[in-house]
């Protein structure tokens, strides 16, 4: 089985032995994990995720600490599900809650410098999700030995140049271009794009072999927190791209 790249979708992820029984709020004809289902719980987390980013933007600057408290919960919680390997709802939907503080405060940030430009985010990401889906399902892509080795290479250095750059705003450094509104900034931003669109592949591809392999249901919790962790990435790379176009006019 090639991997996912995605940290969220391991190997063990589905691993049918790693978990105990559905529990009762799951407790359906079928205690296996289908399309529809993971399907709908990956709505349950965008609803959530959008309700609580409009009404901190809404609110702000009066909720900035909520979308403080948002980044800093939202990570906590990733990492919490990530190595436990929790399929806990409840804990999940707080992980959305908290990156919808975050997304709110971001956005918001944004607007104040390029107005609608939060909705075009939205739209463009959504767009990028169905066009993916509606590629992977026509079977015009699929995730090959070649393509895992590609794509986890360019996220390598994607996290390299990004942790570097993190480093180099304590140290008084930044790295050139990547950040900028120049040519050479706006195809960076294009790039980290189309990589993260593909990793949105390999979670498909991950989540319909764990659906032949007839993983537990409680799994379909774990796979909408795998996309929405994409997701999210794929909308603040888009925010930084439409951010360095708008500036240049």
């Amino acid at each position: 089985m090639y991997r996912s790249r995605n940290p969220a979708l391991s190997d063990s992820t589905f691993d049918k032995s790693a978990y105990r029984e559905a529990p009762w709020w799951d407790d359906r004809d079928s205690n296996m994990m289908t399309m529809e289902g993971t399907t709908e719980k990956t709505g349950i987390l965008l609803i959530i995720i959008a309700t609580t980013a409009i009404g901190t933007a809404m609110f702000m600057p009066e909720t900035g600490f909520l979308a403080l408290i948002g980044v800093i919960g939202g990570f906590i919680l990733a990492m919490v599900i990530i190595f436990s390997g929790s399929t806990n709802p409840v804990m999940i939907c707080s992980y959305s809650l908290c990156q919808g503080l975050f997304l709110g405060g971001v956005t918001w940030a944004y607007e104040q410098y390029f107005p609608g430009i939060g909705i075009l985010a939205v739209v463009l990401t959504l767009g990028i999700l169905g066009a993916m889906l509606t590629i992977y399902r026509a079977g015009l892509i699929s995730w090959s030995k070649n393509l895992q080795i590609a794509v986890m290479s360019a996220l390598t250095a994607i996290l390299m140049i990004y942790l570097i750059s993190f480093i180099g705003v304590f140290l008084g450094f930044e790295v050139p271009y990547i950040h900028e509104a120049s040519p050479i900034g706006i195809l960076f931003s294009v790039f980290v794009i189309c990589i993260a669109s593909l990793c949105l592949v390999a979670d498909f591809d991950f989540i319909e072999r764990g659906v032949e392999r007839g993983a537990p249901k409680q799994l379909e919790w774990r796979a909408a927190f795998g996309l929405m962790v994409t997701l999210i990435w794929l909308y603040l790379e888009i925010l930084e791209l439409l951010a360095k176009v708008a500036s240049r006019r």
